[in-house]
């Protein structure tokens, strides 16, 4: 008795040792919040202004988040819908939510917004030196655009291209994946592609390093209104600390060092709470043209 007694106490002992050199619970140092993002911009400038947002969430929760910069929105989707999540929340763009939310592994609490709208426009534009003044003009051309789940800079222009009549798949050129918005302008002020596709106005993004970019580069062409994109969180996520982060936000974005470091990460001027069914204008103009989250 006193035998099976000692195995008893060993294999509760056993079990302890192992729960606390587990990982925890989540959002502490060992078991951290993972908040997946993905340049719309340069790495390090968008890296440096999550990492201080992050520690401001500490600051005001004390929960632990590292953010993750991930190459492409299907990577971070990935993630959010593998079983256990590599990621916990994410900053996916328009599309790439819905295709989340679709597969059941995203759910928005937070839409960002720039100069005081929660919407946005993609742009297609070229070298103001080529002679091009229309989209039908780009079938037989290389196309720069930042990632083929962006909203702004290829699910909406793919479908201005099929209603130009052009195919993206068999009447281009080549289509070229910069990686970023800024990367995208870049392409084509250099000469690297003949049009490149963007939000608007990314050209502001290498204006430092070539004041003559919106010379250089003209649009030809703005899209219907897309809505910007936000915080999101997978479903299976603690509902209290999930109402802790969200008002956390809130808050950071009210102060001038959260304004700065929100402008550093993504370009966001302010946030507001939003749920689902603010997508769902943005929905019925992917139904109209014949666009399934499912196809991508």
């Amino acid at each position: 008795m006193k035998k099976v007694l000692y195995l008893l106490f060993v294999l509760i002992i056993a079990s302890l040792v192992i729960s606390a050199c587990g990982p925890g619970k989540l959002g502490t140092e060992k078991n951290p919040i993972i908040w997946a993002v993905v340049p719309s911009g340069e790495t390090e400038r968008v890296v440096t202004g999550f990492e201080e947002v992050a520690a401001m969430i500490f600051d005001e929760t004390g929960l632990v988040v590292q953010p993750l910069v991930a190459t492409e929105y299907a990577g971070v989707i990935e993630a959010m819908c593998s079983n256990p999540p590599k990621a916990h929340m994410s900053s996916l763009a328009t599309f790439s939510y819905i295709l989340a939310a679709e597969r059941g592994c995203a759910d928005v609490s937070l839409v960002s917004v720039r100069f005081g709208s929660a919407v946005y426009n993609g742009q297609i534009f070229v070298r103001e030196d080529s002679g091009i003044t229309s989209i039908t003009e780009l079938a037989g051309k290389t196309v720069c655009r930042p990632d083929p789940l962006s909203t702004s800079g290829w699910i909406i222009p793919s479908i201005t291209f099929k209603a130009a009549g052009i195919d993206p798949d068999t009447d281009l050129a080549q289509i070229v994946d910069a990686g970023s918005h800024d990367a995208s302008v870049a392409g084509v002020y250099n000469g690297d592609c003949d049009a490149g596709t963007s939000y608007v106005d990314a050209r502001g993004t290498i204006e430092e390093d070539h004041p003559d970019v919106k010379d250089v580069i003209k649009v030809i062409e703005i899209s219907a209104d897309i809505p910007n994109d936000g915080v999101q969180f997978v479903p299976s996520f603690d509902a209290e600390a999930r109402a802790l982060i969200v008002d956390a936000l809130l808050a950071i974005a009210e102060t001038d060092a959260g304004k700065e470091a929100l402008d550093t990460a993504y370009s966001w001027n302010a946030l507001e709470e939003q749920n689902d069914t603010f997508y769902d204008a943005f929905r019925q103009v992917l139904d109209a043209a014949g666009v399934s989250a499912s196809d991508y």
